[in-house]
């Protein structure tokens, strides 16, 4: 019986801590590996964007991704995050005309930074993982 009123507290408590409407997190991510390399550190691709918190499970997304030979996509989209740690997210790249689908994990390392790492699948038929860093702007 106690388990069973001590588990939801203890989801509770973990709650207190996520994201809230109105917050932001800023971050850049580069990729690790890409499925159109063929050669290891033949180019690189990373990305910085901005999240805004819609509500604590929503965001709207805007940002850049750059390649290495002077090719950038403007990027607009958004994440969902069932849980406060893993979200699942959709982007438009305008000037690569693709679409993005992906999932992600934040490992927070304190207050205001928090790890990421994110699987993208891209219409054109690459698959990403990138790993990168975001910081949190509390907008109380």
């Amino acid at each position: 019986m106690k388990k069973l009123i001590l588990l939801p507290l203890l989801f509770t408590v973990g709650l207190a801590s996520a994201q809230i409407a109105k917050d932001i997190i800023v971050g850049g991510q580069f990729d690790i590996i890409k499925t159109d390399n063929d050669k290891f550190l033949d180019k690189a691709q990373f990305g910085a964007e901005m999240n805004y918190f819609f509500t604590r499970h929503i965001t709207g997304t805007a940002g850049f991704d750059f390649w290495t030979g002077d090719d950038a996509s403007f990027i607009l989209g958004g994440r969902w995050y069932p849980v406060e740690d893993a979200f699942i997210r959709a982007r438009g790249l305008i000037g690569e005309n693709d679409l993005s689908i992906g999932a992600g994990w934040t490992k927070p390392l304190n207050e205001k930074w928090k790890f990421e790492a994110i699987g993208d699948f891209y219409f054109e038929g690459e698959f990403a993982i990138r790993v990168g860093a975001v910081y949190v702007i509390r907008r109380d």
